[in-house]
């Protein structure tokens, strides 16, 4: 079967800080005072330190990060970067909640209700592949995470809930498909959903290892049009009575 290809729209990613002066890495110094302009906008000041150690955390994972690195990369230092977020670990789960936050109100922003359920399923698959493929950081923030065995991740309420509110939107997607008699019946909502996430999270995850081991580049926009189409394909075939 030959699936027709949505187009999606995904938006930009944040990055992540470090730590205070004087004070050693993960410590929690005294408070200090935000200046003028940041008591004027802070969140704006709290969302620049957010984006600076997204990055750094993505790239460094939560014991090779550095909050001085952050504090050095915003127009804060490493106290006020406690004054927002306490500490090390704090600003970790603040990075992970704001990445978990942003993928599931875009997810939700797509309003799959207002379309039939193959359709709707296509839009799915193709935002999460685009969302992967755009945000890398992501990618290797749930990589380093998983390092961890989620012990961050387990301690955020809201995590687990934005990530309910996914199962709940796909079970509602899967339901209306087997009463219009397009989709199989039997499946559950958590495998469909760890089956899509799967395929186009290992699209960013191992592209690199892949692509020397077999001599292609999977990063180019070819090889990536070309693995998109397969995933939504696949995943739709999997549905399908």
């Amino acid at each position: 079967m030959k699936t027709r290809l949505p187009a999606t729209k995904t938006a930009a990613t944040p990055a992540v800080p470090d730590s205070p002066e004087a004070a050693p890495e993960g410590s929690r110094p005294r408070r200090g005072r935000p200046s003028a302009d940041q008591r004027q906008a802070p969140d704006q000041t709290a969302q620049n330190i957010l984006e600076v150690a997204t990055r750094e955390f993505a790239d460094k994972g939560f014991s090779g990060a550095r909050i001085d690195a952050i504090a050095e990369s915003t127009r804060t230092s490493k106290r006020m970067i406690y004054y927002y977020f306490t500490s090390k670990e704090g600003l970790y789960l603040a990075v992970l909640e704001d990445a978990y936050k942003r993928i599931r109100s875009i997810e939700s922003a797509l309003q799959l209700d207002g379309f039939e359920p193959l359709d709707a399923l296509q839009r799915l698959v193709a935002f999460t592949f685009d969302y992967h493929v755009a945000h890398p950081d992501f990618v290797r923030l749930v990589m380093n995470e998983n390092i961890h065995n989620g012990a961050f991740l387990a301690k955020s309420e809201s995590i687990q809930q934005v990530n309910r509110s996914a199962i709940e939107h796909l079970n509602r997607l899967y339901r209306r498909g087997c009463e219009a008699g397009v989709f199989r019946t039997g499946l559950n909502a958590v495998d469909l959903h760890m089956s899509i996430s799967a395929l186009c999270f290992f699209t960013v995850a191992n592209r690199h290892t892949f692509s020397l081991s077999f001599k292609r580049d999977l990063s180019s926009p070819k090889a990536l049009a070309a693995r998109r189409r397969s995933i939504i394909d696949m995943v739709v075939r999997h549905m399908q009575p």
